[in-house]
């Protein structure tokens, strides 16, 4: 597999950007026709998740490397540990190099079934950092995992899920992408957290744009991340889909452009197979530290001393 990557012109900014395997024809147009709208902005890599419940890898590997292709990005796949033995994953992992696939997302995955707390395949991946362990002992992947500013669910506690990141870490992880949220603030106390533990890696903060309020309420709750309710006020005081798509890219927008005031430089969209807000929301981005770049440059010019 050979894909032309774009180069970069982000103005230092590092994207990346995440889609599901689409289920007809149709939806496969809409979803490739997503990531070449993305294109000019010279994403990283565009992950594909894994399918519902760790199904679909068939999926998850076409469709990685079709909308890497739309995205002039490199591919990541999504793979699991959930309800299969190590042999099984490791071969899905083989088969993804074999491709030409170098990043995936390494993730423990959901509880088979609905409701109900995770249990390990007798012969499987205990964890994400077993199998995060297991992929570095196959190849030279570049690996992702995932991070919870808001604490995973079934974490005991914010030290304990910590612990756990920090475990992925050790195994090998390259970096982590976090479970969307929306104020910044728990970002940046989530960073403060794991530097005061000792952790210094990549924390990517995953930007999930509330193109409908109901659908996100759902996702939120799945996952027990906050929606603050200033966020929820603006919403409720919108007549119309143009209010809410207004709001719903001024919100990413502002999240985003806080971050970037305290250094963060890599985003991760989830876009939901919709490419029309996470480009408006990255126009502005770049427009905004476009601006900076130029104001520090004027200031250090500004502090050169004159020539005699």
């Amino acid at each position: 597999m050979q894909i032309d990557i774009i180069p970069s012109d982000t103005a230092g900014l590092e994207l990346s950007a995440e889609f599901f395997p689409p289920k007809t024809e149709k939806a496969a147009r809409s979803a490739r026709a997503a990531s070449e709208a993305l294109r000019r902005f010279g994403l990283t890599f565009c992950s594909v998740t894994y399918g519902a419940g760790g199904s679909n890898q068939t999926g998850t590997l076409d469709t990685a490397i079709d909308l890497a292709e739309g995205a002039g990005s490199e591919p990541a796949a999504h793979l699991t540990a959930v309800g299969a033995a190590r042999e099984t994953v490791d071969a899905v992992a083989q088969g993804f190099w074999q491709a030409g696939i170098r990043r995936i997302v390494a993730l423990r995955g959901d509880p088979q079934g609905n409701g109900g707390r995770y249990q390990a395949h007798p012969q499987g991946y205990a964890n994400a950092a077993a199998l995060t362990e297991g992929l570095r002992r196959l190849h030279e992947f570049d690996i992702s995992v995932a991070a919870y500013p808001e604490k995973h669910p079934e974490s005991p506690s914010v030290d304990a899920d910590i612990d756990n990141l920090k475990a992925k870490f050790d195994a090998g992880a390259d970096r982590a992408i976090t479970q969307f949220f929306f104020d910044p603030e728990i970002y940046l106390r989530f960073r403060d957290r794991l530097a005061a533990r000792g952790v210094w890696r990549s924390v990517v903060p995953g930007i999930l744009p509330i193109r409908n309020l109901e659908q996100v309420q759902k996702f939120a709750a799945a996952c027990e991340a906050t929606i603050p309710e200033t966020v929820l006020a603006r919403f409720e005081r919108c007549t119309s889909d143009a209010d809410r798509r207004n709001v719903a890219i001024d919100q990413a927008h502002a999240l985003c452009e806080r971050l970037m005031r305290h250094g963060v430089r890599d985003f991760h969209f989830y876009t939901l197979n919709k490419a029309d807000m996470t480009a408006a929301i990255l126009d502005r981005l770049i427009g905004s530290a476009d601006a900076d770049r130029a104001m520090t440059a004027a200031a250090a010019m500004a502090a050169r001393p004159a020539e005699a």
